[in-house]
C-alpha cells in the first residue's frame, strides 16, 4: 500500500507543480466567462451595426409609402431608372439593398431584393414582416375587418409551469436552467473523461518507450504501479475541477452583473432576431436567482463528483491497458476508438434525446449502463430522478470499474513489458488469459 501512495503522490506533486496545470487551471474559466461576455455584447453590436438602407422601386404605386422604418432599416423612394439604380448599388460594400415590388403584388406576393452582396437574413426578415403585415391589412379591409380593433387585442398568455413534490405540493419549475446545467455537465464530463483518461494512457506509453517502467516494475507489482497512476492523475483532475468552481462562480458573478446591468437592451435584440410570425420571444419576467433556486446543488455537486470519479477510473483502466499495449499514441487509435464510443453516442444524445425525454426508457437504461451513466445520469439528476435510480446507477458503475480494473490490470501486467510487437485484439485476449 505504500509503494502505492509513493505512485500516487508522484503523479499527483509531478502534474501538479507544471506550468500547463496552472495555466489551464485558471485561464479556462476566465476563457469560457470572457467568450460567455463576449458573445453577448458582438451580439449587441451585429443589431447596432447591421442598419439597412434599402431603396424601393414601387412599380404598385400603394406598397412602398406603407413601409415604416425603423432602427434597423431605412426605406428610401427611388425614382431613377432601375439599371442606373443596379449600377449605383453594385459596387457598394455597406448594406444597401434595392427592393423591386412588382405591379402585381397583392396577388403574386413576391418581391425582388438585390444587394452588392449577399443580402443580410436580418434584412430580409425586417422587409418580409413589413409587407406581410401590409398584405394582411389589406385583407382585413377587404373583409370590412376593422384592423385597429384587431391590433388592440391582447393575446399574451404566459405559463406557469410547475411540479408536483413527494409532498404533494406545486412548485415552480424552471425547465430551461435542467436543461442548460445538464448540457453544460455532458460536455464537462466527456471532455473531462477524455483529457485524464488520455493523460494516463500517455504518461503508460512515455514510461514504456523510455524503459524507464522496467526499473519501476522491480520494484512494485503492475497492478500497484497502474493503480498508482489512475488515482494520481484522477486526483489532479479533482483539484482542478474544484479550483474551477471556484473561480467560474467568482468570475459569473462579476459578468452576470455587467450583463444584466443591460438586461432590458438585451431583451430588445433577441427579441429581434428570433421574430417569427408577429410571436416574440422574450426574457422579460425571467428570475435567474429563482430559477437557480430550483435546482438541488447540494445533490448536483456530489453526484458530479461521484459519477466523475467512476467514470474515469473505468474508463483511464482501460486506457491504461491500451498503454500497455501499443508503442505509440498512433497505434493507439484502433484500441481507443472501440472503447470511448458508447462515451461518444451517449454524448450526442444528451443534446437531444436525454435532454427532451429525461426519464424516457432510453434515457433510463443509458444511466444504468456502466460505459454510459457518467454522462446520462448527470444530464438526468437537473430534472429529478428518484435517489434509488442514482443509488442503483453508482452501485452498478462501481462494480463496472471494479470488473474493468480487473480486466485491464491482467492485460497491463503482460503488456507493459511488450516491445516492438505490434498488439492486436487477439494478442490482447491472449494477455488476458496468462495466469500469473
Amino acid at each position: 500500500m505504500n509503494k502505492v501512495l509513493l505512485i500516487i503522490q508522484r503523479e499527483y506533486t509531478s502534474r501538479v507543480r507544471k506550468r500547463s496545470f496552472l495555466l489551464t487551471t485558471f485561464l479556462v474559466p476566465l476563457f469560457f466567462i470572457g467568450m460567455y461576455i463576449g458573445v453577448f455584447f458582438l451580439t449587441k453590436k451585429s443589431f447596432e451595426d447591421s442598419h439597412a438602407i434599402v431603396h424601393v422601386i414601387d412599380q404598385h404605386g400603394e406598397i412602398g409609402n406603407k413601409l415604416l422604418n425603423n432602427k434597423n432599416i431605412t426605406y428610401t423612394f427611388s425614382n431613377i431608372d432601375l439599371q442606373k439604380q443596379i449600377e449605383e448599388i453594385k459596387d457598394r460594400k455597406d448594406n444597401t439593398n434595392l427592393l423591386i415590388i412588382p405591379e402585381n403584388f397583392l396577388e403574386k406576393r413576391q418581391v425582388e431584393l438585390l444587394s452588392s452582396g449577399k443580402p443580410n437574413i436580418a434584412t430580409q426578415s425586417e422587409i418580409l414582416s413589413n409587407l406581410k403585415e401590409i398584405v394582411r391589412i389589406n385583407e382585413y379591409n377587404k373583409l370590412g375587418i376593422n384592423t385597429d380593433s384587431i391590433n388592440n387585442i391582447n393575446d399574451q398568455v404566459s405559463i406557469a409551469a410547475k411540479e408536483v413534490t413527494d409532498t404533494g405540493d406545486a412548485k415552480e419549475s424552471h425547465t430551461e436552467v435542467a436543461m442548460g446545467i445538464a448540457m453544460a455537465l455532458s460536455v464537462l464530463v466527456y471532455l473531462s473523461l477524455f483529457l485524464y483518461g488520455a493523460q494516463v494512457m500517455r504518461g503508460i506509453i512515455e514510461e514504456k518507450t523510455s524503459r524507464i517502467v522496467e526499473v519501476v516494475i522491480s520494484s512494485v507489482k503492475p497492478f500497484q504501479l497502474m493503480m498508482g497512476k489512475i488515482v494520481g492523475i484522477g486526483l489532479v483532475g479533482l483539484t482542478q475541477f474544484l479550483l474551477w468552481l471556484l473561480l467560474t462562480f467568482a468570475l459569473t458573478g462579476v459578468a452576470t452583473t455587467v450583463i444584466f446591468e443591460q438586461r432590458d437592451e438585451a431583451s430588445e435584440f433577441a427579441s429581434q432576431s428570433i421574430k417569427k410570425d408577429n410571436v416574440l420571444a422574450s426574457t422579460q419576467g425571467f428570475d435567474l436567482a429563482t430559477a437557480f433556486e430550483s435546482v438541488n446543488f447540494t445533490e448536483l455537486i456530489l453526484c458530479f463528483f461521484l459519477f466523475f470519479l467512476g467514470g474515469y477510473f473505468l474508463y483511464s483502466a482501460l486506457f491504461a491497458a491500451v498503454g500497455s499495449a501499443v508503442d505509440s499514441e498512433t497505434e493507439a487509435t484502433q484500441f481507443t476508438m472501440p472503447i470511448t464510443m458508447p462515451l461518444l453516442l451517449t454524448y450526442v444524445l444528451s443534446f437531444g434525446v436525454l435532454v427532451n425525454d429525461p426519464n424516457g426508457l432510453i434515457a433510463t437504461w443509458l444511466s444504468f449502463i456502466p460505459f454510459t451513466s457518467p454522462i446520462a445520469m448527470l444530464v438526468r439528476i437537473p430534472f429529478g430522478v428518484p435517489t434509488w435510480q442514482i443509488a442503483l446507477s453508482l452501485g452498478i458503475l462501481i462494480a463496472g470499474f471494479l470488473l474493468t480494473t480487473w480486466v485491464a490490470a491482467r492485460i497491463y501486467r503482460t503488456g507493459i513489458l511488450m516491445y516492438g510487437k505490434k498488439a492486436s485484439f487477439k494478442e490482447i485476449i491472449k494477455w488476458f488469459k496468462y495466469k500469473s
